[in-house]
Parts: structure tokens; C-alpha cells; sequence
């Protein structure tokens, strides 16, 4: 998809451009795909930056991508004054996201909860790192993933009272993305709900970047 991107970039020239990826573009293929990427950009003269930011100075949720802002060095000649916002660890904790009267059908089954115990244990004993994530109430989440929809498994809500644990309803998720609740999701099923919010991009965030660089544009 990138050279789709850069040919889109190519043929209209911009001033400046916003992409957003995954943290590990950088080490993929040690580090190759992210020169070929960098080395393109600026084949097509935008000067670049870039830095990996966590979503959690705005959600409560780990979720760290790479940042990629450009500006066209026939504007700009390389003299913009660009920063990218600054990080801070969260303030916020997961209980505040969550709904206090919540339906049944979020609580994992008998079945589902053995399964996901028997399955980290098993990987527990090979000396592995794999198994569900059971969230701190006043700390973080792990990231939201696009298949948070098959089990739940990366972020489980503990539950008093001898229940299951719980999976996050969509409205949650949403709320864990940074979308207000006047953000519509009951156009769509629970199932196409977290996939959008999976591959989502934490909405403060991007906004915050987007402001600092709205705001160069108009400084230089």
C-alpha cells in the first residue's frame, strides 16, 4: 500500500502529509522496509518526522505507532518547526471507561474461560509469554486488536462475586480508542464494531499530532 501512498503524494504535492503505522515498521525486515519507505519520501523531496508515540497519554491503553509527518521541502526548504506533542504516562485508568450496568453477554462462558486458562498454562510451562491479559482496574490495557472480537482474550475485565471474567462491550472499546459516545456503533454488528475499533487509530492522538502540524503550516 505505501507506493499507493507515495504515488498519491507524487501526483498531488501536498505542503505536508500525516501517516500513522505499526510500531515494529521500523525493525521489519531489519530495518529495510522503513529505509525503502524514508528513502522514498524523500526521493520526492519532503523533509521528515518521525517518532514512535503510546497512546496512553490519552486512553488508557499500551498502544504504541509510529508517527510519519512530512513537509514539502519546496515550501518549506527544510525550515519548518515541527514537534510532535510531548508523551506523558497515562492519567487515566481502565475503570473509567467502563460501564457499570453491563449486559450478560459480554461474560465469558464456562467453556471459553477454561479454554483460555488451560491454553496459558500450556504456554506458561513451555516458558512462553502467551496467554490472556487480565486488566488492572486502575492501570492500563494491553492494545486493542482487530480479532478482540474472537475471545476477548487481550483485554479481560475481572468480575466480583465468583463470575467469569468479561470481554469490553463495543462502546467500551470505542471509549478505549478516544471516540466520544456520541460516536454511532449500533449501526453495525458487536462483531464489525471491534474490528473498526481494533483498526483504529487512537483518536486524540491523532489528533494532537494533526494540531502541531495545522500549526506549522500556518507559522511558516
Amino acid at each position: 500500500m505505501f507506493f499507493d501512498v507515495a504515488d498519491i503524494i507524487s501526483r498531488h504535492r501536498p505542503k505536508a502529509f500525516f501517516l500513522e503505522n505499526v510500531k515494529n515498521l521500523m525493525s521489519h525486515d531489519k530495518g529495510n522496509t522503513f529505509k525503502i519507505i524514508k528513502g522514498t519520501l524523500e526521493e520526492l523531496r519532503y523533509s521528515l518526522h518521525y517518532l514512535v508515540m503510546d497512546g496512553q497519554t490519552y486512553v488508557p491503553q499500551h498502544r504504541e505507532r509510529i508517527m510519519i509527518v512530512g513537509f514539502d521541502q519546496d515550501v518549506f526548504h527544510g525550515k519548518e518547526q515541527f514537534a510532535f506533542p510531548e508523551q506523558k504516562q497515562s492519567t487515566q485508568s481502565i475503570k473509567e471507561i467502563l460501564d457499570p450496568d453491563i449486559d450478560e453477554k459480554y461474560t465469558l462462558s464456562d467453556k471459553l474461560w477454561s479454554y483460555l486458562q488451560n491454553y496459558a498454562e500450556k504456554h506458561r510451562a513451555k516458558g512462553n509469554g502467551f496467554g490472556f491479559g487480565m486488566v488492572d482496574l486502575n492501570g492500563i490495557s494491553r492494545t486493542l486488536s482487530a480479532r478482540y472480537y474472537k475471545d476477548g482474550s487481550e483485554i479481560l475485565i475481572p468480575q466480583t462475586g465468583g463470575k467469569n471474567p468479561r470481554r469490553l462491550s463495543p462502546r467500551e472499546c470505542a471509549r478505549l480508542m478516544g471516540y466520544p459516545d456520541e460516536y454511532r456503533l449500533n449501526q453495525v454488528s458487536d462483531v464489525q464494531a471491534y474490528r473498526q475499533c481494533g483498526n483504529s487509530v487512537v483518536v486524540p492522538l491523532i489528533t494532537a499530532v494533526s494540531e502541531q502540524l495545522v500549526k506549522t503550516m500556518l507559522n511558516n
